[in-house]
């Protein structure tokens, strides 16, 4: 769309702008925040795996079974799940990205994000430290405390939405572009690491067949999080002057669908994005699936949150340098083919018994492939645009990787009606969908000259 022919009021926010240069030229106390954010990150990694989505947050909506809520309205409440996860992880960051973009320092947005994580997290660990609350009850109770549980994961989530959209937007701006694959792959990996020593070491006394102290477990998880608090104070960030002009609050959402109609390549990507979390909708019913047909205790959550970060370590060893080197849309095309495996063998392994108890836990070392994906998605994103429409295009893909959460409580719904194995064959084909559009995606790093500056290695 050529300038004469706009709208007049689109006036205020300019077409997509070029690649960024992939000149690779050392940021201002690179080092130092390259070390910082990989501290931050292994703390992240820790405390996530107590609370992982897959299978510990959904188990916890199944333990008020307790306090005489009903199933079905357990099983809808677990189907809504990615729904608030992934509309915290778009709307919110979509509303803040101009706010974020004309932030001077960014490292604020950063503190005060995380400090929200964990002050929200610690609502959370308090539902359990009230004497009496949760056990057997009658009456309004019975709905509320299911409720607040389902609010604070909301609030949770739009915390970590703004969150992640700051923590990109000050990837770009003070880690250049081939350490960022570096930094995914050491952050990870140690992460990974630290956070399957702690949950073989404390989950197996905190989970038990037949119930678990989810006081302890989101306590620990609070502790981690407020450290990690801790460590944003100490980035160092110079000032930058992005200006935008103020806009209604509808404004972001018609920004971001002109981003993806003038940015073809980029509105593939949307596509890709949108296709692969598809895979999201399916992950409070993995641990279900075993649970009922299988019959699993809570105790098995033990195996399959540390194969699930083993998972995430393993993939990021294997990406971080392959993005770093090849670039990120060979990551993604490795990634989104992968992930496509893991609704087959979850639908395998329910059907027999005798491997499954034995094997289930291979189907949550594919999930760990999900946090790799997205950050090597932000990454390709990074590198496509210039620094100062990092949150915008940032944002819409959020919004983009949003759009088919919106259904998950129709897919849980489904799985009610007509049975695990439709559902899964259907999300397999998405995903494969998603696996074959990502080899339509360009590689920036074929069209731009990249110059690697003498001593880049002193990371």
């Amino acid at each position: 769309m050529n300038g004469a022919a706009r709208d007049a009021n689109d006036e205020d926010e300019p077409a997509p702008a070029p690649p960024t240069s992939l000149v690779d030229e050392p940021r201002p106390e690179e080092r130092h925040n390259f070390l910082t954010l990989v501290f931050y990150n292994v703390l992240m990694r820790t405390g996530w795996i107590f609370k992982t989505e897959s299978s510990i947050m959904p188990a916890v909506l199944d333990s008020f079974e307790l306090l005489g809520t009903p199933k079905w309205a357990l099983a809808w409440m677990r189907g809504a799940l990615p729904l608030l996860n992934r509309f915290g992880q778009s709307v919110p960051p979509l509303m803040m990205a101009r706010r974020i973009k004309i932030m001077p320092r960014k490292k604020w947005a950063f503190v005060a994000t995380t400090s929200s994580m964990t002050l929200i997290f610690a609502t959370l660990t308090a539902i359990w430290l009230v004497p009496g609350l949760i056990k057997p009850h009658t009456g309004l109770i019975t709905w509320l405390i299911p409720l607040v549980y389902l609010v604070l994961y909301a609030a949770f989530f739009m915390a970590v939405g703004i969150n992640q959209l700051t923590y990109n937007t000050i990837q770009g701006k003070l880690i250049r572009v081939t350490h960022r694959g570096r930094l995914l792959m050491v952050a990870d990996s140690i992460g990974a690491t630290s956070a399957v020593i702690c949950a073989l070491t404390l989950l197996p006394q905190w989970l038990r067949k037949d119930g678990a102290d989810f006081q302890w477990i989101f306590g620990f998880s609070t502790l981690l999080f407020g450290i990690s608090s801790l460590t944003a104070w100490v980035i160092r960030e110079q000032p930058d002057s992005h200006e935008q002009p103020s806009q209604p609050l509808w404004k972001p959402f018609v920004i971001a669908w002109r981003t993806l109609r003038e940015d073809g390549n980029f509105c593939r990507l949307g596509m890709v994005a949108a296709l692969f979390s598809t895979s999201l909708v399916l992950f409070p019913h993995y641990q279900a699936l075993a649970r009922e047909q299988l019959h699993l205790g809570f105790d098995y959550l033990v195996w399959w949150v540390v194969a699930q970060n083993i998972g995430t370590g393993l993939f990021s060893i294997l990406t971080g340098p392959l993005a770093d080197r090849f670039g990120n849309r060979l990551s993604l095309r490795i990634l989104t083919l992968l992930i496509a495996a893991a609704p087959q063998l979850a639908l395998v392994f329910a059907q027999l018994p005798g491997v499954g108890h034995y094997t289930f836990w291979l189907v949550f070392f594919l999930v760990g492939m999900t946090p790799v994906a997205q950050k090597t998605f932000n990454n390709y994103t990074l590198e496509i645009c210039q620094a100062a429409d990092h949150p915008r295009y940032l944002s819409t893909l959020n919004l983009c990787m949003a759009a088919p959460i919106f259904l998950s409580p129709l897919v849980g719904g489904l799985i009610g009606l007509i049975g695990f194995h439709p559902v899964y064959h259907g999300i397999t084909a998405l995903l494969l969908a998603g696996a074959l559009t990502s080899t339509t995606l360009q590689e920036p790093r074929e069209r731009l000259k990249t110059i690697i500056t003498p001593g880049d290695e002193s990371l």
